[in-house]
């Protein structure tokens, strides 16, 4: 085989990466492949930005490719690296930090920026677009401190954006121009509807309103608007819409319109150069949805690979609202016009409405809200272009019009056509998902893992359930069963008693064994079970490496710059003048750039080099804080009865001695601890994984605590009377919750999917709760410091080489 071409992606997103992983999957050795990307994240989905803002996902679960994927995939990935210039006269790129690489093949895939007004005002802090995970996190820092909040725009992406921030319990009112919402995706009655059920919610609107200034001093507190009236506001969101990105496009000399102007092959202007997805410009469209995006990145997929394909002629498209609650979906031409004739019907007592066009006997649009279950099979219908003549009431009324029962869905998804579009967000067919249930695919999560089906925003996946049970085997009218992952059908609990049944003893064999779908397992299950092999054989077993995600193979937290940080051990938030000089030293040593006192009353050097982890450590001479690890992070103490006058009991020493009696211990999920002296609760005991807190005479013991995004106060499990006690039963909870947890479950999950009672009820029982103590102290005395292995260790060591500073390469 030849020497491979050189592809380069300029962009990390959606669809860039979508055609990147086509091209894999059709030459998977034509390509050396490099991809730069703005963001300090791997590729992730977009669309559900709108989940992690309302608290129904977080950062890991939207990830599409994790870091070792790319790994895996021979793929060079710089993270938080833009590319700021295209010389096509040279074919190479150069990155911000100064990266060049050059290509044979080249496509710009630099999406959108969101549309930001030009009204005074606009640049003051606490106003910002909902374009990607930074505005996220934004949005829910600023939840924590202000209440009000505006979103201009009564779009697709600002009801989303207005339905987050509903959730985070800020006052949200929405502002739009026109005189009802998501008028681009509905006619009015539906958007009516649509209207009073987000009232209902708790949303506010402010239609027909046009925004005039954002009044405020260095941060906005409010909106005035064209007819003199105002708002009061402490966070303002603009989503009025997005632009195509091409200012490095154009700089490169590339045509450029609205958006990069590509033919049917998604080439440019400039020879080798192509473009895909929200910044490319195809027959005078730029679109904004992801389902043509994907349909471009497959052709321009087969081109790159030398396939034979036809051209991307444009797309049809269709929409769904994803807020909780509100079923709405819209596709094609959907308005009223000359030359068409529409058909609704409208329930206003069960909350329903339904509307098709047609023109010339054809299905052209529709509109669905309350019921969006025939969306799939309408839209099909609208991209076939198939006579619809003497079948429009059926259409309508989604049964035959002579009369008869609504036919099930079982029917209707049997009555589908093969062609028919199930996951929009991805371009998979019924067809696609039914080969997959014939060829093994046994759950949903092994179906979105062979498909891609309900794996982007998740609004098809009651429908891939019904392909599931219709077309499986003996699965019909069965709840259906998810693994652990997508590489397996069985659940944590059949995989923990198989591992323990059999002996199995390390991760290839069980994957061998339990007839693993994926050979080489996934992110998601090679940690789980790596895991639960410690949890059940701590004597035996040799913890996996490869098998634990990068920051704790590093020993360190990566951060978005690609330098780590280092948080070494301080015992219950106590240190000693030797121990703040070592750490001040080696900070001065290794020009690290930032020392902070982190909120478990640690020290966390910021900014670390990822060659410079192992003589930083070594010179610190001092455990690891684990603050990268599912394991005990810290144990955060008050002063208690030492030195305050209200302290009831010693609560520095019970932390310290937790702290020192549990460190290093591996747990489903991270764990942290809290001491408080007295009922005043300074350490904040009652939002930790085990909080204790002193009282006269004795200690309380509380469980299931979490002061995350999804604040749980903890319950109280019990109150012992010595510190003897508080060992004992702290040992008991921990370990109880090892064997008994889902991996990657916190306590608070935990907690609240088991019951405080049946809890309750094992650590009652003497007999059980010593036997369990005394598990934990096994699996405790075979434990030491990762670090000291990688100190004394030159193979280990190996793994820290220096890399370029802008580069972050996985593996």
């Amino acid at each position: 085989m030849g020497e491979k071409k050189k592809l380069v992606l300029v962009g990390n997103g959606m669809a860039g990466m979508r055609t990147v992983e086509h091209v894999l999957k059709l030459a998977p050795d034509a390509y050396e492949i490099t991809v730069f990307g703005a963001e300090p994240h791997p590729n992730y989905n977009r669309i559900m930005l709108s989940s992690v803002l309302a608290g129904g996902s977080d950062m890991k679960e939207i990830v599409i490719n994790d870091l070792d994927w790319y790994a895996d995939n021979g793929i060079r990935l710089y993270t938080g690296d833009a590319v700021v210039k295209i010389d096509t006269m040279k074919k190479k790129v150069v990155s911000e930090s100064g990266v060049e690489a050059g290509y044979d093949a080249l496509i710009v895939a630099t999406g959108s920026n969101p549309f930001m007004l030009p009204l005074p005002g606009a640049n003051k802090e606490g106003v910002i677009g909902f374009r990607d995970i930074k505005d996220c996190h934004l949005m829910m820092e600023a939840s924590k401190k202000y209440k009000k909040a505006a979103v201009i725009g009564g779009g697709l992406l600002g009801l989303e954006a207005a339905r987050g921030l509903l959730h985070l319990g800020m006052d949200v009112s929405v502002i739009h121009i026109h005189s009802y919402l998501m008028e681009r995706q509905l006619d009015e009655p539906a958007a009516k509807m649509l209207q009073r059920e987000l009232e209902a919610q708790g949303m506010k609107f402010l239609m027909a309103k046009q925004t005039a200034a954002i009044r405020g001093g260095r941060r906005a507190d409010g909106l005035e608007f064209a007819d003199g009236s105002s708002l009061d506001a402490d966070l303002i969101v603009m989503a009025v819409g997005i632009k195509p990105n091409v200012e490095l496009a154009n700089s490169a000399g590339l045509q450029v319109n609205r958006g990069i102007v590509v033919n049917d092959f998604l080439e440019t202007s400039v020879p080798g150069v192509y473009a895909v997805g929200e910044c490319a410009e195809h027959r005078g469209i730029a679109y904004g949805l992801v389902a043509p995006l994907y349909e471009q990145g497959s052709v321009l997929a087969k081109r790159l690979a030398g396939v034979e394909t036809g051209g991307y002629t444009g797309s049809v498209t269709s929409t769904k609202l994803k807020v909780s609650g509100v079923d709405v979906f819209s596709a094609g031409y959907f308005m009223d016009a000359p030359g068409t004739r529409s058909m609704r019907i409208q329930d206003d007592l069960e909350g329903t409405y339904k509307k098709i066009v047609l023109q010339d006997d054809k299905l052209v649009g529709a509109v669905l809200f309350g019921d969006t279950s025939d969306g799939a099979s309408l839209f099909a219908k609208i991209k076939s272009g198939e006579s619809v003549a003497g079948k429009e009431k059926e259409l309508l009324l989604g049964f035959p019009a002579g009369g008869g029962a609504a036919a099930s869905p079982a029917a209707r998804l049997a009555a589908m056509a093969d062609d028919e579009i199930i996951c929009g967000c991805n371009g998979v067919s019924k067809g696609t998902i039914v080969n997959a249930v014939k060829d093994g695919c046994g759950t949903v999560g092994e179906i979105k893992a062979c498909t891609k089906a309900s794996g982007s925003c998740g609004g098809c996946k009651p429908l891939v359930e019904g392909l599931l049970e219709l077309y499986g085997d003996g699965t019909a009218g069965e709840p259906v069963k998810e693994g652990i992952c997508g590489c397996t059908s069985l659940g944590r609990d059949e995989i923990v008693e198989s591992i323990r049944a059999m002996s199995l003893k390390s991760v290839k064999e069980v994957m061998n064994v339990l007839e693993w779908r994926e050979p080489e397992g996934c992110s998601k299950c090679r940690p789980a079970l790596n895991y639960y092999l410690g949890m059940l054989w701590p004597a035996e077993y040799m913890d996996e490496k490869e098998s634990r995600f990068a920051n704790e193979r590093y020993h360190a937290n990566i951060q978005k710059d690609g330098t780590y940080s280092v948080v070494p051990r301080i015992y219950g938030g106590v240190t000693s003048p030797a121990d703040l000089k070592r750490i001040a030293a080696v900070a001065e040593k290794y020009d690290v750039p930032m020392v902070k006192f982190t909120g478990g009353q640690r020290i966390d050097l910021l900014g670390v080099k990822k060659e410079d982890l192992p003589k930083i450590w070594a010179e610190l001479d001092m455990p690891s804080g684990h603050a990268y690890g599912k394991a005990l992070r810290t144990v955060k103490t008050c002063v208690g009865s030492t030195f305050c006058r209200f302290g009831t009991q010693d609560s520095i020493g019970m932390g310290i001695a937790l702290e020192k009696a549990f460190e290093r211990l591996n747990t489903p999920g991270k764990v942290k601890l809290a001491v408080s002296g007295c009922p005043r609760n300074c350490a904040e005991a009652t939002i930790k994984d085990l909080g204790v807190v002193a009282i006269d005479g004795g200690w309380e013991l509380y469980v299931g605590g979490n002061g995350g995004v999804k604040v749980r106060a903890a319950d109280l499990l019990c109150t012992v009377k010595t510190e003897e006690e508080v060992m004992e039963w702290t040992a008991a909870y921990l370990q109880f919750y090892r064997e008994q947890a889902n991996w990657n479950e916190r306590t608070a999950q935990w907690v609240e999917r088991v019951g405080l009672e049946t809890i309750k009820a094992v650590l009652e029982n003497a007999e059980e709760r010593q036997a369990l103590a005394a598990r934990i102290e096994e699996t405790l005395s075979r434990t030491t410091d990762p670090w000291k292995e990688i100190i004394n260790s030159e193979e280990l060591r190996k793994n820290f080489e220096p890399l370029p500073s802008a580069e972050q390469v996985v593996g």
